[in-house]
């Protein structure tokens, strides 16, 4: 086995690794608890399938092509910047087959966008793989209790390739807008508002859920809601404190920002069920829990402390009044999207990237170069009085706003031409047991045939008769 390279530091690949497993463990379990017990009982094996054939799905056309379409080379020009298309996508390529002085060499670092990895590859690989497979994950909470199985699998993979990569390129991979300064520290726009748009779309597109099903639109395991939403408040930390790429002093910071916002968005959910004469709930809780959460990812390294609460009390404000009021007008009101994704991803993502270029702090270092000096912030609208920044912020959420929304529209056509995008409305009528062949609480009883699953009675007294 060959010794490590000088330039790696293994304290920064510790960090990573460990803080892509955390981000990793918020889709699995995260989600599948999540969904699972934010479902009817007939639907919570079909969410938590879902949830797991996503994951999997994502992680093998990140390693075949995805990757280095977000991360890599440009395809088209040579990443100067002449024109839009020149900085629009990496070229396809797999990461399966050892490189040669693995890390830094094999990663373009466009524009500064990225420090110098002092780690290998395989671990931003991994890392950037997990945000990859939680986005999806994410927008299947809008069709959930309808969606086809079959159908969903083609979906993502197509998805990953022509939305999520390219978004990921141009943010991220040092692409046009990486280039002209707009910023997302960890998905606000690449992960959540992409989400958020696409999983309302697809919504659109499919259908809605069963008319019961939506008129009894109950959980079916409120713990698990708590467990899931537990597991994605403490994974954000991987989420946001990773993404600086090493383990310092703007890890630490994107860490606490997370923590501090969400905390804030939590209390001021609870605050405005107050104010508006309703009782707090669990439910409720959860939902401005992950709102603090995806508004403060595209800010968490950019903003200072009193930045985070300001983005928990805004974000949270936002996403409420969109959720309670703006939700019984169309065309939100004609969408069924299940779990409410475009408000809590969508929304929540929008605001969070425009109040970071306002309050984006020019005094938080966001990167340690190899030579270990910190590099400062872009200066948000409160600190300076320039549009600037905002103003690409604005451009880049219209333009993943525009992007997913036209292509997640144009992939599902296209997949629905071969498999049908809605399951069958017998097995709609069923759920889990026709879908997967069992249910979430399966009777401890081998005679299922009978009444309530127990020989011979019929819940009303009488004797059965077979």
């Amino acid at each position: 086995m060959l010794p490590s390279s000088t330039w790696l530091n293994s304290g920064d690949t510790t960090w990573q690794l460990t803080a892509a497993t955390f981000v990793g463990l918020m889709s699995v379990p995260g989600l599948v608890v999540l969904y699972g017990g934010a479902m009817q009982k007939r639907w919570s094996i079909n969410s938590m399938m879902l949830t797991f054939a996503t994951f999997s799905v994502v992680l093998v056309v990140w390693v075949l092509w995805a990757f280095k379409m977000g991360f890599g080379h440009p395809w088209i020009g040579n990443g100067k910047g002449t024109s839009f298309f020149d900085m629009f996508i990496g070229k396809p390529g797999n990461v399966l087959t050892p490189a040669q002085e693995e890390g830094r060499a094999n990663i373009p670092l466009l524009n500064g966008a990225m420090p110098n990895f002092r780690f290998p590859e395989s671990s931003l690989v991994y890392f950037q793989f997990v945000f990859a497979a939680i986005t999806p994950i994410l927008a299947l909470g809008s069709v959930l209790g309808r969606v086809n199985f079959k159908a969903w699998m083609p979906f993502v993979a197509l998805w990953i390739t022509v939305v999520y990569a390219v978004d990921a390129f141009l943010l991220w991979g040092g692409g046009w807008f990486a280039h002209k300064g707009a910023i997302d520290f960890s998905g606000g726009y690449v992960i959540h508002l992409s989400a958020g748009i696409t999983g309302f779309v697809a919504a659109a597109v499919i259908g809605p859920r069963l008319q019961r099903d939506r008129e009894i639109d109950a959980p079916n395991n409120v713990a698990m809601i708590a467990i899931g939403g537990g597991i994605l408040w403490l994974g954000w930390n991987g989420f946001n404190g990773g993404d600086p790429y090493f383990a310092g002093n703007s890890a630490s910071a994107a860490v606490l920002n997370t923590n501090l916002c969400t905390a804030t968005s939590f209390l001021m959910w609870v605050a405005w069920d107050y104010l508006t004469g309703r009782k707090p709930s669990l439910i409720g809780g959860v939902n401005g829990c992950i709102t603090g959460l995806v508004a403060i990812t595209p800010a968490a390294g950019y903003v200072n402390g009193f930045g985070a609460i300001a983005l928990g009390v805004i974000a949270t404000t936002i996403v409420y009044l969109a959720m309670n009021y703006l939700s019984a007008l169309p065309p939100f009101r004609n969408v069924d999207d299940t779990l409410g994704v475009i408000y809590t991803h969508g929304f929540a993502g929008f605001a969070g990237g425009l109040l970071t270029g306002i309050f984006c702090d020019p005094g938080m270092s966001v990167y340690d170069t190899s030579k270990g000096v910190p590099i400062g912030n872009p200066s948000g609208l409160l600190y300076t009085g320039s549009f600037t920044l905002l103003k690409w912020q604005l451009l880049a959420g219209l333009w993943v706003i525009c992007w997913s929304g036209l292509c997640t529209f144009v992939l599902l056509k296209l997949v629905g031409l071969v498999i049908p995008l809605r399951m069958s409305q017998e097995n709609m009528e069923i759920g889990d047991v026709a879908e997967h062949g069992h249910e979430v609480y399966p009777s401890d009883i081998p005679s299922l045939g009978f009444p309530n699953g127990i020989p011979g009675f019929t819940g009303t007294g009488e004797p059965a008769t077979v």
